[in-house]
């Protein structure tokens, strides 16, 4: 078994994207990820790697956007504000077909908000975020060992679909302390034809753009990568289920918010309820399959958040009717309670 050491979830993330061959990174602090960045300054520059603290939000993602297009495995991070002055250039990025890792640790908000812990970026993660037709793959660890393994995955899934990938974190899971493996499953970076890395007069001339002004071709180009975004989902789910074998309720829950919840379930079944869980590891491509069939079987769903209620839309739509669904929530940077979360599967949450 390989040797385990004491990690914060955003050391993890930092540690994980190095192993993984990531030598640049753009970013700007912010609470609470700004130990990423922390990170990154002190190892970039003994690897022979790029570190750069941007003038804002905005220049880091351009300067991502950048090293993306010469077919470097790059990435930034913030947390929500700082995700929002982003958005622009992950439009860019996605309508260029460029890969690159964005991490998201998310605060409360809107606005400022606070620094506390949230899951209320979940829209802006899923649903776009920026202008246009596209989706991010979005990853939500649920532990420091998962901020260092889905690291890892969504550079290689970048790459293998040409697109940015989130990783969705929230507060507790960046500062959080846990014992990691850094024994990580590392694949070469495959080769890029596309990157504009200079032509040597033998190849036609490779261009990176998202601008195209013949509404014809826009549109095919669209409809192309909606071809990909549809096999993605086809192929690229990832969640987790627990005690889900004869679960008449099922909690829907992700990140901390899944952690909290496997706890409630533990005190429930003591009780003799039949309670399961299903957790969400990409929140896109999400896991609506799943939930439909449990849907067959089970009486209501519980959507866990540390939101106003944002993933429950994707629940109600996977459920379709066939079952109650109901929101367990806290927000503005609260965490629901294993306690919290019990009395919903008792007693039930709101409608």
């Amino acid at each position: 078994m390989a040797d385990k050491v004491l990690m914060k979830g955003n050391e993890a993330i930092a540690e994980a994207a190095i192993l993984a061959g990531c030598r640049h990174y753009f970013g700007y602090p912010i609470t609470p990820q700004t130990e990423i960045a922390a990170y990154m300054a002190k190892r970039m520059p003994k690897i022979g790697g790029t570190f750069l603290q941007a003038e804002s939000e905005i220049a880091a993602i351009n300067m991502v956007y950048g090293a993306a297009s010469v077919g470097m495995r790059v990435m930034t991070s913030s947390s929500s504000p700082g995700v929002s002055l982003k958005s622009e250039g992950i439009s860019y990025m996605a309508g260029s077909d460029l890969p690159g890792l964005i991490v998201n640790v998310q605060r409360g908000g809107p606005g400022l908000g606070g620094i506390q812990p949230s899951q209320s970026d979940y829209f802006q993660a899923t649903k776009g975020g920026g202008h246009g037709d596209y989706h991010l793959i979005v990853i939500a660890p649920d532990s420091v060992q998962e901020m260092a393994d889905y690291t890892v995955k969504a550079f290689d899934l970048a790459d293998k679909y040409r697109m940015p990938v989130m990783i969705l974190a929230d507060g507790t899971m960046g500062q959080m302390m846990e014992p990691v493996s850094l024994d990580l499953d590392i694949k070469p970076a495959p080769e890029k034809p596309w990157a504009t890395t200079g032509t040597g007069c033998e190849r036609k001339h490779n261009i990176i753009n998202s601008l195209s002004l013949v509404p014809e071709e826009l549109e095919k180009l669209n409809f192309e990568r909606f071809e990909k975004y549809a096999y993605i989902q086809q192929n690229e789910v990832m969640y987790e289920e627990y005690m889900m074998e004869d679960a008449e309720t099922v909690i829907v829950a992700f990140g901390i918010a899944a952690r909290v919840s496997k706890n409630a379930i533990t005190a429930a079944r003591k009780e003799g309820i039949k309670v399961g869980l299903i957790r969400p590891i990409t929140l896109w491509p999400f896991p609506t399959e799943v939930i439909s069939k449990a849907a067959d079987k089970a009486k209501r769903f519980i959507s866990v958040e540390l939101s106003m209620g944002q993933m429950i839309e994707d629940v109600k739509l996977a459920v379709n009717g066939k079952a109650d669904v109901e929101l367990c929530n806290r927000a503005g940077g609260m965490i629901p309670s294993p306690e919290q979360v019990l009395e919903a599967i008792k007693n039930g949450g709101a409608k």
